[in-house]
């Protein structure tokens, strides 16, 4: 397997990790009673602060994926795997798992620069693909 392969299997499994961190606090906050109906009503609270920046990290996070797993079939589907295509994929690995916590402290504005370390890296490799 590819690092940029193996870098996107550990970002889905982080993926995994992050709804976890999220679900767990979210349950306590909104009960199961909530959680597990269709949920056609408005929650019966608001989600504490904490829970709420996870979800959004949550929701990045999904967003982030599916740029970085194209950028990733590219590169090895096209045979241009390198030491550089690599390293962007653990640099974007990286700055995921830092965004988390980054953003649920509220880190500002690293919370941002994390994010933008792990769309840059993961451009880059799109980038070096091409050319």
């Amino acid at each position: 397997m590819t690092p940029e392969l193996t870098a996107l299997a550990l970002a889905a499994l982080w993926q995994t990790i992050q709804f976890v961190l999220f679900a767990l606090p979210a349950n306590l906050e909104l009960t199961p009673a909530y959680t597990t109906s269709p949920r056609d009503t408005p929650p019966p609270r608001a989600l504490s602060k904490v829970t709420a920046r996870l979800q959004r990290a949550l929701n990045n996070h999904f967003e982030g994926l599916i740029l970085f797993t194209i950028a990733v079939l590219v590169t090895v589907q096209s045979g241009q795997s390198t030491p550089f295509s690599a390293a962007c994929a653990w640099t974007y690995l990286a700055a995921r798992v830092a965004y988390v916590p980054a953003y649920a402290l509220g880190w500002a504005p690293l919370r941002s620069l994390i994010w933008s370390a792990g769309f840059f890296a993961t451009n880059a490799m799109l980038i070096a693909a091409l050319i």
